[in-house]
């Protein structure tokens, strides 16, 4: 049996010190895995239909032809597998700054890791999302200037509290443009949001993309007994 509460991993990092552990939630009695940066949550298994959405939301507004993936964020890895679900993705990139949540998954620390780490179509990128966006590297080492068909981005908390001062600048005109410049004509961005959708920034989507969309996902939460809600934005290319 498991104890109750396991530091699972544990590394310090150029953002603070990051740890994986599994624990026992009292309230539902299932095994739950968390990542803490500090004394901070940043994300747990127990809360991820948000997560899985942003996948879902995004590539249904694509057509039904091969598709070229990029997610920012590995995280516990829930957005990049349900890409992985949709039969149309022929490739997945998924770029992660921190090394030990790419190790976390090829050690199978995580349930399921498995699915991304063996799935020939999943290249796991050690790389700051932001940086390869700004200095115009890219996400395919081999073509630095290749397009994609959507790029879906789990990293910040929302467009107005990020994790990193220098991420801010993806939420601007001038970052939204350069993200742009990455897909293909018609091709979507997908964005996670812990906010209420925030009118301000749907304004500066919809000068940067064809249309912008924000939806609202709600899902019970049992530490409340309630529900609660989480955002997921969707703008096409033009």
């Amino acid at each position: 049996m498991h104890p109750r509460l396991a530091e699972l991993a544990w590394a310090s990092t150029r953002i603070g010190e990051i740890s994986l552990r599994r624990r026992l939630e009292p309230t539902t009695k299932i095994e739950v895995y968390e990542v803490k940066l500090g004394d901070e949550y940043l994300m747990s298994s127990l809360f991820t239909v948000a997560e899985e959405e942003l996948s879902r939301l995004a590539l249904a507004a694509l057509p039904d032809t091969p598709l070229d993936v990029v997610v920012g964020g590995l995280g516990l890895g829930y957005t990049a597998r349900a890409a992985l679900a949709d039969e149309r993705v022929r490739s997945l990139i998924v770029v992660e700054a921190l090394a030990p949540v790419i190790d976390w998954h090829r050690r199978d620390l995580l349930p399921q890791a498995r699915e991304l780490t063996t799935d020939p179509r999943t290249t796991l990128l050690e790389g700051d999302f932001f940086a390869l966006l700004r200095d115009g590297t890219g996400f395919d080492p081999v073509t630095p200037d290749r397009r994609f068909d959507a790029i879906l981005v789990d990293i910040d908390h929302s467009p107005v509290n990020v994790l990193d001062p220098t991420h801010a600048d993806l939420y601007t005109s001038a970052g939204l443009r350069r993200l742009g410049d990455r897909l293909r004509p018609g091709g979507v961005f997908g964005l996670w949001s812990d906010d209420a959708p925030d009118e301000t920034f749907l304004t500066v989507l919809r000068e940067c993309f064809a249309t912008a969309t924000a939806q609202v996902v709600t899902f019970a939460n049992p530490l409340t007994g309630g529900t609660s809600a989480n955002t997921v934005y969707v703008a096409a290319n033009f």
